[in-house]
């Protein structure tokens, strides 16, 4: 036999042999006997910057949901904060989001406008819904339809320096927007300080936008146009530019976000920061002189007396192959007892009822710390607060859009009119 016509036999037995392999896999596979192995659903969890100061909580969470589900496994991925936006964005194009991920309304609802979530409505029990603060749970809702779970929550308060406040005349802090205009005249004429640093930066903190629902006016009617070009619109960007005209506002509000105010703030250098209480820790750490003179005080307001907060939330991607698994562990996560362990851990507040009437956050210590007095006020402005800006999925383009107009008018460019009338059409034509 030659060469050729042997390696042409010996072909034709691997083949065949190959063939009945693949045959007798497909039957046993298939046979009643040999059913395929089941795996357990395994949810993957992504939080924001929550490492490695929250490792050993959120382990032990996860291990104690897994031990009451033993059929659910949970794969915990801590995103650094300046990465999720970009990281959640990638993994929604790609079909690869995990199944339950940590964000903010804000960002969350500029998804939730292109079906990137999991409706909420059917998949959350009636009882389960009714645990949440009502305006809360609002602002987890767009057209309607319900994107996330209501997480923790936090809401500024004014921390000030009783020594400057002193130095300058000022008895009380001031609780208004009327009220922090007098105060910042008297502490730049009596310390040549200033009263507050608030930026006016397009990508950085809402604050000003949140100021001006504050002072009465509307961002956007119900059909989403603009609705601020009005007597309290005009108003309130008159009061910015009137403020910093004056020299009643460090120049660099222009250029500088929320972290230059932290740090004006530590060095002494502004008598009020308006920030969540957490700050006062680290005010504690790097500028222990000024923790010692500082006090606290409810959030400053307008004169509709309206107080704002910010939501963390939890969202399902559409895109989950675990949806009720999912959906059962993101609610445990935000039950009250769960909420309230987590608030108390990471000084945060709670989005449940029970979880807020708690006696850690109605009865302050005594005597009571001024992280204690700030914990008893952030949840006494729970009773009424709320989410202030209306849930757009392009929210940031408003933002930068009436920034953009402040500053002109605060640089002199254009009349406060001029630029009320190009924010309001800017927005309507974008």
């Amino acid at each position: 036999m030659s060469l050729q016509k042997l390696w042409r036999k010996l072909w034709k037995q691997l083949s065949l042999l190959s063939l009945f392999g693949l045959v007798l896999t497909w039957v046993v596979s298939c046979s009643p006997g040999a059913p395929p192995t089941a795996r357990s659903p395994e949810v993957e969890f992504w939080t924001m910057q929550l490492q490695p100061q929250f490792t050993d909580y959120f382990n032990t969470l996860i291990a104690q949901f897994e031990q009451e589900n033993p059929d659910i496994k949970v794969k915990w991925v801590d995103v650094p904060w300046g990465d999720m936006q970009s990281k959640i964005l990638t993994a929604v194009s790609a079909g690869t989001a995990p199944d339950v991920v940590n964000l903010n309304p804000d960002f969350a609802a500029q998804l939730a406008g292109r079906n990137a979530w999991m409706p909420l409505d059917e998949m959350v029990p009636a009882e389960a819904r009714q645990q949440y603060l009502p305006k809360i749970w609002q602002a987890n809702t767009l057209d309607g339809k319900t994107f996330g779970l209501p997480w923790y929550l936090t809401t500024s308060i004014a921390i000030y320096n009783q020594d400057l406040l002193t130095r300058a005349g000022v008895a009380q802090p001031p609780a208004n927007f009327a009220e922090l205009a007098q105060v910042a005249r008297q502490v730049k004429e009596k310390t040549g300080k200033y009263a507050a640093f608030v930026t006016f930066v397009p990508t950085d903190s809402a604050e000003v936008l949140q100021s001006l629902i504050q002072m009465g006016a509307t961002l956007v009617d119900d059909n989403g146009k603009a609705a601020f070009n009005t007597p309290e619109g005009r108003a309130a960007f008159q009061y910015w530019v009137d403020l910093y005209q004056a020299g009643l506002l460090p120049q660099e509000v222009l250029t500088q976000g929320h972290r230059r105010a932290v740090e004006l703030y530590q060095a002494g250098e502004t008598a009020i920061l308006t920030s969540g209480p957490q700050f006062l820790k680290s005010v504690e750490t790097n500028a222990p002189a000024i923790a010692q003179v500082s006090a606290v005080a409810p959030q400053i307001t307008g004169a509709t007396g309206k107080t704002n907060v910010a939501v963390m939330n939890l969202v399902v991607p559409r895109s989950t192959d675990v949806p009720e698994a999912a959906v059962k562990f993101a609610l445990y996560i935000t039950n009250p007892d769960n909420q309230l362990s987590f608030a108390k851990a990471a000084n945060v507040l709670p989005s449940t009822a029970t979880s807020l009437n708690d006696a850690y956050f109605t009865a302050a210590a005594t005597p009571a710390s001024a992280l204690d007095t700030a914990r008893t006020i952030s949840a006494r402005q729970m009773q009424s607060a709320e989410v202030l800006l209306p849930s757009l999925e392009d929210i940031k383009e408003l933002q930068k859009i009436v920034y953009d107009q402040l500053q002109a008018a605060m640089l002199g460019e254009k009349s406060v009119d001029q630029a009320v009338t190009e924010a309001a059409a800017a927005w309507d034509a974008r």
